[in-house]
């Protein structure tokens, strides 16, 4: 019986010929940062998500910083669900502005309205939702016009959410502006990257500025930003540009082998998925389960590789951004939703390609894998 690895980043043959063609290219011309890939990259970016303007950067976590700054965070609140990655907090921090943790609701992994609600104050400057796993919860486009109502800036984590969309409208279009991913193993990757959407022109002027040292344009050495080195090289904006034309088949895949997940586990005692509303649909970076109260998850993940040969991906997230150390500070209330949501959950294996056998083979083994935590459990 084969190993299931957690992910698996898939790169056909024939594209890595094309990223080869397309990084000899930059190569023979000299053109290796900024240049006609990044162009490309971001225009067929802008395309996916409907929107008017994308710039592509070095990361997904420059990608959350740059809006931040260009949205004026310094001294300011921002609300942040706390099951989200390290990054989600650090760039407000980076960008100047504070971090008021906000609460989830355990059965969608999200912010809602009411937690929202609860934890704006009139220092609040604006709210970050995460779509995680790919998910866009159905509360987005009310959070967006509390967010409105009340004069606060709504920008999207869409790290996990290329190709997410939720009444046909795509994740990174509900806010402001939104950020993406490209790391490794996200959907789609650029090797490492991101990338920021926004219909916003003054966001896209003063993000261009910001990527690039803060300089007023390219080729000019006048600084009128505090900005950084967050460009995209153009050798990584080859492997975007192959990986984007790729997408539809890895989320055809993805969802094929979700919808195989979902019906093989009905019935299945001790987990219940945690899967997009009527009118969402995913991408399944994640497939998320919650499990029963009183499983051992880190024996039952033991099992499951050692046994079973079968790896479960990381949680999202294991311990909860106001319970990292880091940010105790911070930490202000208790967050019991978020608590539940990261505590008592694991990710099934899903990946670009990935066979119905393999599949089966998931659920077959965490079926034996659960019996044994329950009967664990009660002994």
């Amino acid at each position: 019986m084969p190993n299931i690895p957690a992910a698996k980043i898939v790169i056909p043959e024939a594209d890595r010929k094309e990223i080869l063609a397309l990084m000899d290219e930059s190569l023979r011309t000299g053109a290796l940062t900024l240049g006609p890939l990044t162009k490309q990259f971001e225009a067929g970016f802008a395309a996916l998500t409907g929107s008017k303007y994308a710039i592509a950067v070095n990361s997904g976590t420059s990608a959350l910083e740059i809006p931040l700054r260009v949205l004026g965070v310094e001294g300011k609140e921002v609300v942040v669900p706390s099951n989200t990655f390290f990054a989600t907090p650090a760039a407000v921090l980076h960008a100047g502005g504070t971090v008021r943790f906000a609460d989830v609701d355990p059965s969608t992994f999200a912010l809602s309205l009411e937690t929202v609600r609860r934890a704006v104050t009139p220092k609040t400057a604006g709210v970050v939702i995460v779509h995680i796993g790919g998910i866009v919860s159905p509360e987005t486009p009310a959070i967006a016009a509390f967010c409105k109502e009340k004069g606060l800036f709504f920008l999207e984590d869409a790290a996990h959410a290329h190709g997410s969309t939720l009444g046909g409208k795509s994740a990174g279009t509900f806010g402001v502006a939104a950020s993406f991913s490209f790391y490794p193993t996200k959907v789609m990757t650029s090797g490492e990257g991101g990338m920021i959407v926004t219909d916003d022109e003054r966001i896209y002027k003063e993000a261009l500025q910001y990527r690039d040292q803060g300089k007023e344009g390219f080729t000019t050495n006048f600084h009128v930003r505090l900005g950084y080195n967050w460009r995209l090289s153009e050798l990584h904006a080859a492997v975007g540009i192959s990986q984007l034309k790729r997408l539809p088949e890895f989320l055809a895949d993805r969802r094929r082998a979700a919808d195989q997940y979902t019906k093989a586990l009905v019935g299945l005692k001790g987990l219940a998925p945690v899967l997009p509303a009527a009118g969402s649909l995913s991408n399944f970076y994640k497939y998320i389960v919650r499990l029963e109260p009183g499983l051992d998850r880190a024996r039952l993940k033991k099992n499951l590789k050692e046994n079973f040969g079968v790896s479960l991906s990381g949680e999202v997230y294991e311990v909860p951004c106001h319970r990292q150390p880091v940010f105790a500070a911070y930490a202000a209330e208790a967050l019991p939703g978020a608590d539940e949501a990261c505590g008592r959950h694991v990710c099934l294996p899903v990946y670009a390609g990935m066979t119905t056998a393999e599949v089966d083979q998931v659920v077959g083994a965490l079926s034996q894998a659960l019996e044994a935590e329950r009967t664990a459990s009660c002994a």
